[in-house]
């Protein structure tokens, strides 16, 4: 999943809102072996502020309609009920939200269409949520969590395989948290639903490796690596090239013959 920012705060630096930037980042990544698209308007890095629902809507929705012509699924990052039905309607695949569908609005913009459903686990808000991280088990209570979430959402008639699960790494979580949460990733994928996992040029990978945010492709191509290989099924990322290539390599390791060959 290639990560297409239209923010000006961007925590990776690249972010830009000009739709002709945006559409040509797009192609980039699907040059480079992206299989879906992962649209943002409304920075989530620690400290964020919110912008207003009709700036984000005017980032995010033109953009939708100019990049299905792609044919590659779109999924759109928002917290906004109004931000999911018009990217619903501009032809968006998936909602990711980082709220969980806990926003009021969100679990019945979503429950009564086709586009499939991401839903984050955070602790706190993007304003605050590093200050400081607390738990008394990280697992279990990220766990019951999106359990609970999921439960809600079936509650209105989602059908499961239309649900993925995303344990929120760097959301609300120290570094040993994280550590730990990749450590037992495979208690995640127990409720039954898909993995979505983010760790694309983290705070978490510049703490570990002293690296600063635009070096740190590496250990982000050897975090997706790990996610993989403990049952992810997304990636999220900035870098596209270095971890389709990692995955490419590992999966030729792995014996399977979709593996060789040029990256798509």
């Amino acid at each position: 999943m290639a990560i297409v920012n239209v923010t000006t705060d961007s925590f990776s630096g690249d972010g830009n809102p000009a739709l002709e930037a945006a559409v040509r980042a797009a192609e980039r990544a699907v040059e480079q072996g992206a299989d879906l698209l992962d649209i943002g308007g409304e920075s989530s890095r620690p400290g964020a502020i919110p912008v207003p629902e009709q700036q984000e809507l005017d980032r995010v929705v033109p953009l939708v309609e100019a990049l299905v012509q792609f044919g590659v699924p779109l999924s759109v990052d928002t917290v906004k009920p109004a931000v999911m039905r018009e990217s619903i309607r501009a032809g968006a695949d998936l909602i990711n939200d980082i709220a969980a569908f806990r926003v009021p609005g969100a679990v019945e913009a979503v429950c009564n269409t086709t586009a499939a459903l991401c839903v984050m686990h955070m602790q706190g808000e993007p304003g605050t949520m590093q200050q400081a991280p607390h738990y008394l088990d990280v697992l279990p209570e990220v766990n019951n969590f999106l359990e609970e979430r999921v439960k809600t959402l079936r509650a209105h008639g989602v059908a499961a395989d239309r649900i993925l699960l995303d344990p929120g790494f760097g959301f609300g979580k120290t570094v040993e948290h994280n550590l730990t949460m990749l450590r037992h990733l495979e208690s995640f994928g127990e409720h039954g639903y898909p993995l979505l996992v983010g760790m694309s040029r983290k705070s978490m990978l510049g703490a570990i490796t002293g690296r600063e945010v635009s070096e740190r492709v590496v250990a982000g191509a050897a975090a997706a690596l790990v996610a993989v290989q403990k049952g992810a099924r997304i990636v999220r990322t900035h870098d596209v090239g270095a971890s389709r290539d990692v995955l490419r390599f590992w999966s030729a390791l792995e014996g399977d013959p979709k593996a060789s060959g040029a990256a798509k």
